[in-house]
């Protein structure tokens, strides 16, 4: 196992085009808009973070842009993730829907922009990715990416020959769902992988041997899991709308996980998916 070199929440990662994303992002998946959010990206703002992932399905993007105008970090410290959903799919439609994402966060420009899904079907995934394209020459949009594709939606889009390949596939990954096709296509096509529901949505997190290294490691379960991702290589995106728990989240630069410890998260999987599975679409 190859340990990853981790300096906090400073972490980042390099893109294949050369743009920086940091490792540890907060996702408000779930999150309600208002108060709820503003808080959540607020308090993770002041714990260090400087990655925030939303989504026009959350509903949530005015009170993440409401957040990062009150938190006074410079806009271009932040990383700003959002993603096009299913019905917005389409070349016209990706533009629009692009720009009202920009103008719900009040942004004059996105870090990533990606497809949410590949359940829209071949013609309407690959409109939509050459509408992202022409989004980034636009310079609306800094990186574009995909979510939720499994390895023939990869194959599909790189065979296309695009002018700008997806520098990530943010999936659903943590020790009871490896992925291990998934990541190891992305890896040899140097895509990055993003993690998103690194908790299993909390439904693994009373798991005796994952509690028995926690307790090893004096962390709790939720940080095990954390740093399973981080030491893998990915970027993580853990969700909470707690302060506390957005802290604990983030302290997870202190310690690494022996190979013997990785090796047994590993063995772990079991192909839980905790939510949607779009990788196995059409």
């Amino acid at each position: 196992m190859t340990h990853v070199n981790l300096d906090g929440l400073q972490s980042f990662y390099a893109l294949s085009n050369a743009r920086q994303i940091p490792l540890l992002g907060l996702g408000v998946y779930l999150t309600k808009p208002g108060k709820a959010t503003e808080d959540a990206v607020l308090w993770a703002l002041q714990a260090g973070y400087r990655h925030i992932d939303t989504a026009s399905i959350y509903r949530n993007e005015v009170s993440v842009g409401n957040a990062i105008r009150k938190s006074g970090v410079p806009r271009d410290q932040i990383f700003v993730t959002t993603k096009l959903f299913d019905h917005d799919q389409g070349f016209d439609s990706a533009i629009a829907a692009c720009e009202l994402s920009l103008e719900k966060l009040g942004l004059d420009y996105i870090d990533l922009y990606l497809i949410h899904s590949p359940n829209p079907g071949a013609e309407r995934r690959n409109e939509s990715w050459s509408a992202l394209q022409k989004l980034v020459a636009m310079g609306k949009v800094k990186s574009i990416g995909v979510s939720n594709y499994g390895v023939h939606h990869l194959k599909e889009l790189l065979g296309s020959n695009p002018t700008i390949r997806p520098v990530v596939n943010q999936i659903e990954v943590h020790p009871w769902l490896t992925r291990e096709e998934i990541v190891s296509f992305c890896e040899a096509q140097h895509i990055a992988i993003e993690a998103y529901s690194p908790l299993s949505r909390g439904h693994k997190l009373q798991d005796p041997m994952l509690n028995k290294i926690a307790v090893k490691y004096s962390k709790s379960a939720a940080q095990i899991l954390i740093r399973w991702s981080l030491q893998k290589g990915y970027i993580v995106l853990p969700k909470s709308a707690h302060k506390e728990r957005i802290e604990q989240n983030a302290d997870v630069f202190d310690f690494d996980l022996a190979d013997g410890d990785m090796n047994m998260l590993d063995s772990f999987n079991e192909n839980y998916v905790s939510g949607w599975d779009p990788t196995v679409a059409p």
